[in-house]
């Protein structure tokens, strides 16, 4: 009797397995490393005042287009990446707790633990002045890099993989994916919009995010890749 060729076999599956595991963690580790030296090059332009000229230009430009009404829209955006987003933080752990999703709880902790010290740590280690807001008072914490963009990439980034990988809809987590990226770029531009941050803060933000975010994944698939993996003593 001829054995089913339709099939792969046990050890194809578990190379095949392998493959996509090892493709996912080199991804995720290639996005950390472009992040950390795409941020190097734009903390130096900042240490070394290179980025002046063009950091006025988009403010000005961005300035141009204030109203009234436009100026509430932001600082509602702006809410949501500040005071907003650590309610929802915890919200979001404690809902996954209640629903039993215990690694999507841990994932949201860590994420946003990580993110509170890289911000604190990169504020006071490049000390850049605030610029003078349009619309809001001075913020009391440093520029650079925006705290905003930085916890707004983290946490709407993850919660929108942490939902998008329990959707069987397609439509579902393009949907989701989508909301996430227009809600986290908005925070971005409502900081250059209100004035307190400069173009370069809001970038180095997101790309200081990806580091954190990207490193967490890579870490996360090796994890997974040596429980699948066989125990060769076994």
């Amino acid at each position: 009797m001829k054995a089913d060729q339709s099939r792969p076999t046990e050890p194809a599956v578990v190379s095949q397995r392998n493959i996509i595991f090892e493709a996912a963690a080199f991804t995720s580790l290639m996005v950390a490393v472009l992040s950390l030296f795409l941020f190097a090059w734009i903390a130096d332009g900042v240490a070394h005042d290179r980025t002046a000229g063009l950091d006025l230009a988009i403010r000005n430009q961005v300035h141009a287009y204030a109203s009234p009404s436009l100026t509430k829209a932001m600082i509602f955006i702006s809410f949501l990446g500040g005071d907003g987003l650590t309610a929802a933080s915890i919200l979001s752990v404690i809902a996954f707790l209640v629903f039993r999703w215990r690694r999507e709880a841990v994932w949201m902790a860590v994420t946003i633990l990580g993110a509170v010290v890289l911000d604190l740590s990169l504020k006071y280690a490049f000390h850049r002045p605030r610029p003078v807001p349009f619309f809001v008072p001075v913020p009391y914490t440093y520029s650079f890099p925006s705290g905003h963009s930085l916890f707004s990439f983290c946490f709407y980034g993850v919660l929108a993989g942490l939902l998008a990988g329990r959707m069987q809809s397609r439509l579902g987590r393009i949907l989701v994916w989508t909301l996430a990226a227009l809600l986290v770029a908005a925070i971005g531009l409502s900081r250059i919009y209100l004035g307190v941050h400069y173009p370069s803060d809001v970038i180095a933000g997101y790309l200081a995010a990806a580091l954190w975010v990207s490193t967490l994944l890579a870490l996360d698939r090796v994890r997974k890749e040596r429980k699948s993996s066989p125990d060769p003593g076994a």
